[in-house]
């Protein structure tokens, strides 16, 4: 299992890179979020085994639950060691790359790195003001999720609203906007995919020249398994895969 996942990221890594290569970029500005809604605990502890920690999960019990079992078998590890391990293992960072429900914010937050799918008012604030009675040292960073295929049946925030809710969020202490996510629809039209992810880019760039958003906001999360080499050539720097990984 190891080595398959092993040769899969490899293989992966190699088709960022030359998608980088063609857009003139570094490949190093482009982070792969392993998303393991699909594998066992062991295939996670597999990927940090590796030196892959950045984890994406949908939801958010699945999060807690294997972020629990995961630290359980790291403190083992080294209960067990007579010396430390050649490869240490690592923590994982999570990501939250589902729909985030508010009664869910306050269980999550102690425990996620990135939040990926802000896209309401009440959201933002439902977590600002989590955070503070939390008493959480760093600002909780967050994406704001953007429609930008315009299916009804998704999440996420109309083209049109972004800047003024990017505006609003500006004035939460505790919230730090990175960037931006967007989900292509699931078709094999590689130009629809490819005017999504550069949409998205453009609202970035807008946001980011209007100096709307800060210094932090530098990341495009977009792209997923079957889409992430078009999405990485319009400017992703998260790509978030599941089934080219772990198949």
């Amino acid at each position: 299992m190891k080595k398959k996942i092993a040769e899969n990221l490899n293989r992966i890594k190699g088709e960022v890179a030359e998608a980088c290569s063609r857009s003139r970029r570094n490949p190093s500005s482009v982070r792969i979020i392993a998303v393991t809604k699909t594998v066992e605990v062991d295939t996670i502890r597999a990927l940090l085994e590796l030196g892959h920690f950045h984890i994406g999960e949908s939801r958010v019990q699945e999060l807690i639950q294997r972020n629990a079992m995961i630290q359980e078998s790291i403190s083992r590890r080294k209960e067990l060691a007579e010396e430390p391990p050649a490869t240490p293992v690592v923590r994982p960072s999570w990501h939250m790359i589902g729909h985030l429900q508010r009664n869910k914010v306050k269980q999550l937050l102690p425990i996620v790195d990135f939040i990926h799918s802000v896209d309401s008012l009440r959201l933002a604030e439902e977590i600002n003001t989590n955070a503070a009675k939390l008493g959480l040292v760093k600002k909780v960073r967050i994406f704001l999720q953007v429609n930008t295929s315009n299916e009804k049946q998704k999440y996420g925030l109309a083209v049109g609203a972004v800047g003024a809710l990017a505006e609003q969020i500006r004035t939460l202490p505790n919230l730090e906007m990175v960037g931006l996510m967007t989900m292509a629809p699931l078709t094999e039209d590689r130009e629809m995919s490819r005017f999504c992810f550069a949409r998205c880019r453009e609202i970035f760039e807008e946001l980011r020249g209007e100096k709307i958003c800060g210094p932090a906001f530098n990341h495009l999360s977009m792209g997923m398994s079957q889409d992430y080499v078009t999405a990485v050539e319009e400017g992703a720097t998260m790509v978030r895969i599941g089934t080219a990984l772990f198949e």
